[in-house]
């Protein structure tokens, strides 16, 4: 479909866009395009040992989270348009997903247990909609409450 191809064609900005990052900081990766949830996908996938890459994650994937940022620029001013692009870089995202998975998972049977609600610790937006999808397809409710960077889910019984 159009929408698909426009989604490539955002991915395939934000690949040169960081290709040419690496180059510059003199880094080996591999990147992969895809198109996930109706949105593009670019992953930075190392190309031997990860340490370098690492780098580019930063502490809590505060880098990461730059870098997507700029990703997202990029392909604004080529396109015109808006991006939400999703940037992973070494895994990193596909790692913390699980690690979130398994935290709502953990306050899910709490919340079942309890009939109380529970308060999970601040996260950003990204991490907040993994754990809103786990505690959807488990059949309880989620909010979001807090300001940034205090914004945390609450994990509710079933109405």
């Amino acid at each position: 479909t159009e929408n698909v191809k426009g989604l490539e064609a955002e991915g395939d900005v934000a690949a040169d866009f960081l290709e040419e990052l690496l180059d510059i900081l003199d880094m080996d990766g591999d990147i992969d395009i895809s198109v996930e949830a109706g949105r593009a996908k670019v992953a930075i996938i190392a190309d031997g040992p990860s340490q370098d890459l690492k780098r580019l994650v930063g502490p809590d994937g505060e880098v990461l989270a730059a870098l997507q940022d700029l990703a997202r620029l990029a392909v604004q001013s080529e396109t015109g348009e808006l991006s939400r692009l999703m940037l992973d870089i070494a895994d990193f995202r596909a790692g913390r997903r699980e690690r979130l998975a398994e935290q709502a998972r953990e306050a899910i049977a709490k919340v079942q247990e309890s009939g109380e609600s529970v308060a999970l610790s601040p996260m950003n937006a990204f991490e907040r909609k993994v754990v809103h999808d786990v505690v959807l397809e488990a059949g309880l409710r989620s909010e979001s409450e807090g300001e940034d960077p205090h914004r945390h889910v609450v994990v509710l019984p079933a109405s």
